[in-house]
């Protein structure tokens, strides 16, 4: 547990926060600066970074709890859908430098949803830059995946 970050004084009580679920792994508490009505941040209770950092455990446990109050916003608060998203690092929006997924129930009334998208999508990319890019990743994976089953 970090002293200096946010998401560790929610954990530890210190921090006030409208918890909405705990399990031994995860915490789940509504976002104080929502993009829409009923968005909720999940984050592990051990301290990680981001996305870089956090143990495969732990990521996989709040994914699940992720679903799972997806899954509830959107029956309980009638939502048209749902983002789930992570923002690792300062230039990606984290400004919170502990792991954590927001799930931001979707309204086709936009009085309860303040969510833009900062792209446009159906707008195609280059193609021989994304098969480039594909290739790219494709290969530096399959490396890894060579040298981790060795």
């Amino acid at each position: 547990m970090s002293n200096q970050c946010v998401f560790c004084g929610i954990v530890a009580g210190s921090v006030p926060s409208v918890k909405v679920a705990e399990d031994d792994t995860t915490y789940a508490f509504m976002d104080i600066n929502p993009g829409s009505d009923g968005h909720v941040l999940v984050i592990p209770k051990q301290h990680s970074k981001d996305l870089f950092e956090i143990p495969a455990d732990d990521l996989t446990a709040v994914t699940l709890a992720a679903q799972r109050i997806a899954k509830a916003a959107a029956r309980e608060f009638g939502a048209d859908g749902v983002n789930v998203l992570n923002c690792c690092g300062a230039d990606a929006w984290q400004t919170v430098f502990h792991f954590h997924l927001h799930v931001i129930p979707r309204y086709v009334d936009k009085t309860k949803d303040r969510l833009v998208l900062p792209w446009q999508p159906g707008t195609p990319g280059d193609k021989d830059t994304t098969a480039a890019l594909g290739g790219r990743l494709s290969a530096v994976l399959g490396e890894r995946l060579a040298t981790t089953m060795d």
